[in-house]
């Protein structure tokens, strides 16, 4: 009547395995690092990158106890803070001799001590959040209304030439806030105006009235577009805040849009306040110029002549020499998007531009003046340039046009990210700074610690008290939801938070509640006279739908905080939701699992250790 089938066990005993495994790194503990990483959009981090770093360990006598390519930075664990600080000085002086601006940053860091064959398994620890770990904390209030003036003035510009192609004449057009305001002569070139809106311009509304002799048309943007315009600007602010915030070396960088226009930047581990205001607020810029091609560029290329005059060197990705005009044709300011995609004639990747009406007419007389020439596309950080691409001119060129040749797809889309996110799409201040230190992060650590472990210890001991036998079984149920959280956190990459800690605190609570219904269930049983195999059944059974219907609507709470919370909450939600999920198995499958691998098996059960059963009857009471 109560035993499991062998393979319910297998699952069980694997589970258990899994768990195990993925938990075990968060064991290990944090040792002191260096991370290199790229502090230019153009700068890729490759295994050049990783034997530089180990030839410079190497000329410096420093041991690592483990170095490696760890996605877009190369990262060196060492034994102490002491060998860090030599090695992160070594690194620097190798990857930047002059001491001058560098391409690279070299940080500090921190990295897990878990040994390689868990790293293998792709088992890793949790990440700590701020109020565990230390570090700083930005609230950014984005500028909404300067990306709505913006995207007016460039359809107010996209308007004029428009109407110009068309040959529908205007006595004037201007931008008046996030309003574009045109007037016309007649009612006829007015209807004109109307149905060129109407056709190739569906973002604008518009409303016209009489003005003295004249007609005047009053275009806005219509409500969709402007939320559009604000999730575009806030979205991209995101992307490059990621790109600035990565060459920190932040392990686990929290960047999350909160309300309609303020950003959260959180980076765990970071101390210099200056120095990442420094990232949040560096500013690049793009620049597009024609190549010089003449014999005496040619030279100069190969460094075998000087430059000529009128024009300045620059060098691509792979060291080749490139020389430009000086004259700057358009900037980033006249790009309004960069979209990777495939040439519909050769399937090959592409990046197809997108500039507004003034840079369309400057590329359209420019591409037409240059055919079969080349452009070079510029990135500037920090005052260095470095070309991105330099195509050549196929046809003559408008609003829209395509960067096609030898490049993959990976390259494709990072160069569309380049060009898209080298600059903030609003303006953006930090209205919210805080700093929080190691050592108060260290003591939330011990504090949060203490208390599940206190909690885990106390509940225990009550259980086993109160229901004796099944309340070790109950112990041991929670000691395995414990287990089974931190697997699946740690599996999940999730990042461990104060609230978090209080949630895992509250989920033991929670869980032991399940086996509290189970076992006061078979008490029930046993005191209207039921044997102990059939009390044993009947209790989780009959108990399996109250568990099921109580954690179903603590889980629906928990999706709601996770669905409209934010931050702590979140942090929060993640760990409720997860526990209640966890504690359903351990509580149910796994505690019955034990009690049938103890009782299972006695076929004239008389007893079950459950503590004193209490019976309404005059008889008084009888200990099980």
């Amino acid at each position: 009547m109560n035993r499991y089938p062998a393979w319910k066990y297998a699952i069980i005993v694997l589970a258990l395995l899994i768990a195990a495994l993925y938990t075990l790194p968060n064991f290990f503990g944090e040792a002191p690092a260096v991370q290199v990483s790229s502090s230019r959009a153009t700068t890729k981090i490759d295994l050049t990158t990783l034997a530089r770093v180990e030839q410079a360990l190497k000329d410096a006598s420093i041991m690592a106890d483990a170095i490696a390519l760890d996605g877009t930075s190369v990262k060196a664990r060492f034994g102490n803070t002491d060998t860090q600080l030599k090695a992160k000085d070594a690194i620097q002086k190798a990857l930047s001799p002059d001491g001058t601006d560098s391409a690279y940053v070299v940080a500090l860091n921190l990295l897990s001590r878990s040994p390689a064959w868990l790293t293998a398994l792709h088992a890793s620890p949790m990440y700590l959040g701020l109020d565990l770990r230390g570090g700083v904390h930005f609230m950014l209030q984005v500028d909404m209304q300067a990306a709505l003036t913006k995207r007016a003035e460039s359809l107010a510009g996209d308007l004029r030439s428009s109407l110009r192609e068309k040959n529908i004449r205007h006595s004037g057009i201007s931008r008046n806030g996030q309003t574009i305001e045109i007037k016309f002569r007649d009612t006829a070139t007015l209807t004109a105006a109307k149905g060129l809106m109407q056709d190739e311009f569906p973002d604008l509304q518009s409303v016209d009235a009489p003005d003295g002799a004249e007609y005047k048309m009053t275009a806005s943007i219509k409500p969709e577009a402007l939320r559009r315009v604000q999730d575009q600007a806030l979205k991209q602010n995101i992307v490059t805040l990621h790109n600035r915030i990565n060459e920190l070396g932040v392990a686990e960088p929290v960047i999350q849009q909160q309300g309609i226009d303020r950003i959260v930047v959180q980076l765990p581990g970071v101390q210099d306040t200056a120095k990442a205001k420094d990232i949040l607020g560096r500013t690049a810029t793009m620049e597009m110029r024609l190549v010089e091609d003449s014999a005496e560029a040619r030279a100069a290329e190969n460094n075998t002549g000087p430059v000529p005059f009128g024009t300045e060197r620059y060098f691509e990705r792979n060291g080749q020499a490139v020389i430009v005009k000086k004259q700057v044709i358009l900037t980033g300011e006249n790009l309004t998007d960069a979209q990777p995609g495939f040439d519909s004639q050769n399937q090959q990747p592409k990046v197809d531009l997108t500039v507004d009406a003034k840079g369309g007419r400057i590329m359209r007389d420019t591409s037409r003046e240059n055919i079969k020439k080349r452009m070079a596309i510029l990135l500037f950080e920090k005052g260095k340039g470095e070309v991105l691409t330099a195509p050549v001119i196929q046809s003559e060129l408008g609003n829209r046009f395509q960067i096609s040749g030898s490049m993959s797809v990976s390259e494709a889309n990072d160069l569309a990210l380049l060009l898209r996110a080298g600059s903030l799409a609003a303006p953006m201040e930090i209205i919210e700074e805080r700093t929080i230190g190691p050592t108060l992060g260290a003591d939330n650590i011990a504090k949060g610690f203490q208390s599940v472990a206190w909690g885990f210890v106390v509940i225990v001991a009550f259980m086993a008290m109160y229901y004796m036998l099944f309340g070790l079984f109950s112990g041991l149920a929670l000691a395995v939801n414990l287990l089974l959280l931190v697997a699946v956190l740690s599996m999940l990459q999730a990042t461990l938070t104060l609230p978090g800690m209080a949630a895992m605190a509250l989920a033991l609570g929670m869980a032991i509640d399940s086996n509290v219904l189970i076992n006061e269930r078979i008490r029930e049983e046993l005191r209207n006279g039921a044997s102990a195999q059939a009390a044993i059944h009947s209790g989780y059974e009959r108990a399996w739908a109250t568990i099921l219907d109580s954690n179903i609507s603590t889980l629906i709470a928990g999706l709601a905080l996770l669905a409209f919370g934010s931050g702590p909450v979140r942090g929060f939600a993640v760990v409720h939701c997860i526990g209640i999920l966890t504690s359903m198995f351990s509580a149910v499958f796994f505690s019955r699992g034990l009690v049938n691998l103890w009782y299972g098996r006695q076929k004239k059960l008389k007893t079950v250790s459950i503590g004193t059963v209490w019976r309404p009857a005059s008889s008084g009471t009888v200990s099980k």
